[in-house]
């Protein structure tokens, strides 16, 4: 069993069509249909029920689907494993990050990074932590930099290097930013501007009105940052942002509340084996928590 026929196979299941899987391998669409009908020949079973552009997985795709992701991560550590021995820095590392942090947060670790590693072929894709995090589970990068969760999976190692603090914020014009003090029920009769509620961030604020009785009216959902920024300062509604991203655009409202901060991090499969190349990327992000650590 070819692992290119299993690439394809995977790639297919997880993105729904032949024509995407094609795009994914850098294929022609022709080339991938051909990997799937030999691997298909192979097992003597359909893979995959085709209706119109519909693709969907056959009893036997399912039960192939484990199998296929556990030996395409068994080769890819090995082929690591193997590279690694001369202890050079080379070679690909896929990193998934959020908007914000890849954004605002890791550029200067992508510039050094690049500088000291010239020979690394960098893989970034910019995802909602949640879908990053839904991704290393999967086997699908060797890094994540996120926001993390309150309660990480038993199979996710995660590392803190940033804390955000969070102010609740809005525009200078606002109603509610000439008051010298304010309470969450202050906030209820006036829109909000937040990520959806599947995030960790919007997550943190529900929790907070719900533990004091008070009715969150998310009006507008946008889960970049810098969309929310722009809303709330041109007056749409007030929002809840990280200190960092605060200017003069918007004033810090002077809401009552606990402490607000949301921890930003490094996450990787235990079971994924990092090459050198990960490795190193995850020590300059760690020396940085250190630092950040003992200077809280």
């Amino acid at each position: 069993m070819d692992t290119q026929h299993l690439q394809a196979f995977l790639a297919i299941a997880e993105t729904g069509s032949f024509s995407s899987a094609a795009q994914r391998l850098h294929l022609t669409q022709p080339a991938v249909s051909k990997r799937i009908a030999i691997l298909e020949e192979q097992l003597n079973t359909s893979l995959f029920d085709r209706i119109g552009r519909q693709v969907s997985l056959t009893q036997a795709g399912l039960s192939l689907l484990p199998t296929a992701r556990n030996i395409l991560q068994e080769v890819a550590a090995a082929q690591r494993a193997i590279a690694d021995l001369k202890g050079d820095v080379r070679g690909k590392l896929s990193i998934a990050t959020s908007h914000h942090i890849g954004l605002h947060r890791l550029p200067p670790y992508l510039r050094d990074y690049s500088r000291s590693y010239p020979e690394v072929k960098l893989d970034l894709h910019f995802l909602d932590s949640e879908q990053a995090f839904h991704e290393i589970i999967q086997g699908r990068f060797d890094l994540a930099v996120i926001t993390l969760a309150e309660e990480m999976d038993s199979r996710i190692a995660a590392d803190v290097i940033w804390r955000d603090q969070l102010r609740f914020v809005a525009a200078p014009t606002h109603p509610l930013a000439t008051a010298e003090r304010l309470s969450l029920m202050d906030l209820t009769p006036y829109q909000a501007i937040m990520p959806d509620m599947n995030t960790y961030t919007t997550r943190l604020i529900r929790t907070l009105f719900d533990q004091q009785q008070q009715t969150l009216d998310i009006t507008m959902v946008t889960n970049h940052l810098d969309t929310i920024k722009m809303m709330v300062a041109i007056g749409l509604g007030w929002g809840v942002l990280p200190e960092t991203m605060i200017d003069g655009e918007l004033r810090v409202l002077p809401v009552q509340h606990p402490p607000l901060t949301r921890p930003l991090g490094c996450i990787y499969h235990r079971q994924r084996s990092l090459n050198n190349a990960a490795r190193a990327f995850l020590e300059l992000l760690k020396r940085d928590g250190l630092h950040n650590a003992k200077n809280v």
